[in-house]
């Protein structure tokens, strides 16, 4: 009941198929000929300015410190560098003496007279320290310590 056809579909798709023109390909695109090929995007490009111009912010405000920090210093004059040595000097006199007069002690065997030769050892130690740091020729003094 419904129509039949003696055509034989296979063959003709086959036939049609093996006499058809070639289709044509799509042309790519070639990404090596373009303009922009090798070089950098525009927005890394602002990105990299905006790190470098932060470096540089952070140079300057490396550099303010750093002449902050020069101009706190200054220069001992030669009157004060004198009147701290002879300080020291008369200082370590005192020590010293307090320290002779305990040496002089046969026995040392209390532990107050221990204690306090230790201290005083201590504290000639200090003294002899700060006054070889006193004897260069120039002292620079950090106004904020």
């Amino acid at each position: 009941m419904g129509l039949k056809s003696n055509k034989n579909y296979i063959v003709t798709n086959a036939v049609e198929n093996i006499l058809a023109a070639p289709k044509a390909l799509k042309q790519e695109k070639r990404f090596v000929e373009s303009a922009n090929y090798g070089k950098t995007p525009a927005y890394l490009q602002r990105i990299k300015d905006q790190i470098n111009g932060e470096y540089e912010n952070i140079r300057e405000m490396q550099m303010a410190e750093e002449e902050a920090r020069a101009a706190e210093k200054f220069v001992m004059s030669p009157e004060e560098l004198q009147q701290l040595r002879e300080g020291l000097k008369k200082k370590w006199e005192a020590v010293n003496k307090e320290y002779q007069t305990i040496t002089h002690i046969r026995n040392i065997d209390t532990q107050g007279l221990k204690r306090k030769k230790e201290e005083c050892e201590k504290q000639l130690a200090q003294i002899e320290k700060d006054m070889e740091k006193l004897n260069k020729q120039y002292i620079f003094v950090n106004s904020n310590a």
